[in-house]
C-alpha cells in the first residue's frame, strides 16, 4: 500500500494513487496508549492530516478512484443509547471529536465525484495482533477478570468479517457514508469476560478497576471502559451476512 510521510507531496501520492480502482485508508498510531498531549497530537496528526492530504491527491488524479473507504471508529457515539448507522447521538470526548474531524476530511472525496465510505469499526478481534492478543495472556493464566464493572457494552467485528464487508461494499455500489462495522450481537464486557474462561479453562475472578485501567492510560482508558452499542443495519439490510456474528463462535476461532 502508499505510506505517507510529511516530506511526501500531494503530487507524489497522487502519482501513486492515479488510475487505482479503490483506495483504502487505514491511517493511525495505535488507539491503545497513554493519551497525554503529545500521544493526542499523534492520534490526530496520524489520521487526519494524513488523510486530508490523501484526498487532497484525489482531487489531482485524473483518473481517480472509484471508491474511498476510510477507517473511523464506534468511539464516534455516546454510551446512553443504542446506534445503528447513520446514529448522530455522538460522544463530547477527544476520541468522538477525533472521528469526527476524520470522517469530515474523509467525506470531501464526495467533492471530486468519489463514492466514500467512513468504516466505523468496533474492537477487532483476530488470530494475529489486534485486542484480542493483549487480552488472552492474563486469561490463559487465570488471573483475567472483567473490566470496571463490567456493564459496558462491546460491540466488536471478526477480522474475517470485517475483509468480507470491505469486498462487499466494493462489490454494491449503493453503500456510501458512515457503516457500522461490527458483529449483529453486541454484549457486555462481563459477559464477554464469563466466555473467555469458559472457553480457556480458566477463572476470571481478578477485575482490573476502573481506577487502576485510568492510572494507565488516562483519558485513553475510555476505549475500555466506555459503553458503545452499535448495530450493523445497512450492512444486514444490503444483503451481508456474517462468519461469525455471536462472539462465542468468533473466540473459538480465534483460540483454536
Amino acid at each position: 500500500g502508499v505510506k505517507i510521510r510529511d516530506d511526501v507531496s500531494v503530487e507524489d501520492v497522487a502519482a501513486q494513487i492515479e488510475k487505482c480502482d479503490v483506495l483504502i485508508n487505514l491511517s493511525g498510531v495505535t488507539i491503545l496508549g497513554r493519551w497525554d498531549d503529545e500521544y493526542k497530537k499523534k492520534l490526530y496528526s496520524s489520521r487526519i492530516d494524513t488523510t486530508k492530504k490523501l484526498v487532497d491527491a484525489i482531487g489531482l488524479c485524473h483518473e481517480k478512484p472509484k471508491l474511498f473507504l476510510n477507517a473511523s471508529a464506534v468511539g464516534i457515539y455516546d454510551s446512553f443509547h443504542s446506534h445503528k448507522d447513520g446514529s448522530q447521538k455522538y460522544a463530547d470526548d477527544f476520541l468522538s471529536h477525533l472521528c469526527r474531524d476524520w470522517e469530515a476530511q474523509a467525506r470531501r472525496a464526495g467533492d471530486f465525484g468519489v463514492r466514500n465510505v467512513q468504516m466505523r469499526f468496533g474492537v477487532i478481534y483476530a488470530k494475529e495482533g489486534g485486542a484480542m492478543q493483549k487480552m488472552l495472556p492474563p486469561f490463559k493464566m487465570g488471573v483475567g477478570g472483567k473490566m470496571g464493572s463490567g456493564k459496558q457494552i462491546v460491540s466488536w467485528i471478526h477480522l474475517d468479517d470485517l475483509v468480507k464487508a470491505v469486498y462487499f461494499i466494493m462489490k454494491t455500489p449503493d453503500i456510501n457514508g458512515a457503516i457500522n462495522f461490527t458483529a449483529p450481537y453486541p454484549l457486555s464486557n462481563k459477559e464477554q469476560t464469563k466466555i473467555l474462561g469458559k472457553l480457556l479453562h480458566r477463572p476470571t475472578i481478578f477485575p482490573l478497576p476502573a481506577f487502576v485501567l485510568k492510572l494507565i492510560f488516562g483519558e485513553g482508558s475510555t476505549v475500555m471502559l466506555d459503553s458503545k452499542e452499535v448495530y450493523p443495519t445497512k450492512l444486514l439490510e444490503s444483503g451481508f451476512s456474517f462468519e461469525y456474528g455471536d462472539f462465542e463462535d468468533a473466540l473459538k476461532e480465534i483460540i483454536r
